[in-house]
């Protein structure tokens, strides 16, 4: 995303909330007990010292906790750097993709349009949601759009370099394992794959889940030379069922969620799906919450024995 211009998709779904927001603001504040001026005088760094560095006899025990104090401090300065700069990235996104628009250089299209526009010219229908909205797993199936071509923009990254597992710890920390949205990255063949299958005047309707990745696909392929594009307001999420000809085993507008909220049952979707379906649907949900409370509760008495007979052995 950073070769965009553009910042990371896991940092659009997360950092522009209140929470997010807040955080940076209390961050610069742990930042004003070590002033830039006394890090750089330092030389310090996030992992400057080792762990035995900082546990030298050498050290005095102040000494070692100003160290300490000062790296933690740094990390966190960096981190808001880091955040305040995706919230800038994102605001000028915001305002190309509605120049875009305003200037009718990408058309707008509601679900139900689309499902004309398909249905009725022929018109092709671009996905370019990442694998999870499809796929959940790598054998099980989610929905889409019938006869759609799927191109991701951003896909799973599945590095675990050193780069990429600092992103991974931000991205479930930050609410990855509540939504279930993995850590994605940019994929470098989008404009590739979508040259091998159409040329610049075919007419594309780009549409992703919610609306946000299928118009920054919109600005690449628009940049790249394509100029009869449509943009699906809203993304798939917003269309009913009566809109699209959808294939797989879920709803689409199940297709984007994931994580704890989906197994407990609560995402906006699973609630609208409940007042519809009845007692019978909340049930289900009902009951894998009791179950999660009697697992939490047996894992917290079987820490509890454990303590005592580690105790016992120790006394004996």
């Amino acid at each position: 995303m950073e070769a965009l211009g553009l910042p990371s998709l896991n940092s659009l779904t997360i950092s522009c909330s209140n929470f997010q927001v807040q955080s940076v603001f209390k961050t610069s504040k742990r930042a004003q007990h070590c002033s830039s001026s006394e890090l750089s005088s330092l030389k310090l760094g996030p992992f400057y010292y080792s762990s035995s560095d900082l546990s030298s006899p050498k050290l005095r025990p102040s000494c070692r906790t100003h160290l300490l104090h000062c790296s933690t401090t740094r990390m966190l300065a960096d981190s808001e750097d880091y955040e305040l700069k995706q919230m800038r990235d994102m605001a000028a996104a915001r305002k190309r993709w509605e120049a875009l628009v305003r200037e009718e250089k990408v058309k707008v299209l509601t679900p139900r349009e689309a499902g004309y526009a398909i249905q009725l010219s022929n018109k092709t229908l671009l996905d370019v949601r990442p694998s999870t909205e499809r796929n959940k797993l790598s054998t099980v199936l989610k929905a889409w759009v019938k006869g759609s071509t799927w191109i991701p923009i951003f896909d799973v990254d599945t590095k675990f370099d050193v780069g990429a597992l600092p992103r991974k710890i931000t991205n479930f920390t930050m609410g990855g394992w509540w939504s279930g949205v993995p850590t994605l990255s940019y994929n470098n063949q989008f404009l590739s794959k979508v040259a091998e299958n159409y040329t610049k005047d075919t007419d594309l309707i780009v549409a992703c889940q919610k609306g946000l990745r299928s118009l920054a696909a919109c600005e690449l392929l628009y940049n790249a030379g394509y100029t009869n594009l449509f943009w699906v307001q809203g993304g798939l999420e917003a269309a009913e069922e009566e809109d699209l000809v959808t294939e797989g085993p879920q709803p689409l507008k199940f297709a984007g969620i994931g994580g704890v909220s989906e197994f407990l049952g609560f995402t906006d979707q699973q609630r609208d799906a409940a007042s519809r379906e009845g007692w019978g649907y909340r049930l289900v949900f009902s009951a894998r919450l009791v179950g999660v409370f009697l697992v939490a509760d047996a894992l917290f008495i079987g820490a509890q024995q454990l303590g005592h007979y580690l105790q016992e052995i120790r006394s004996h």
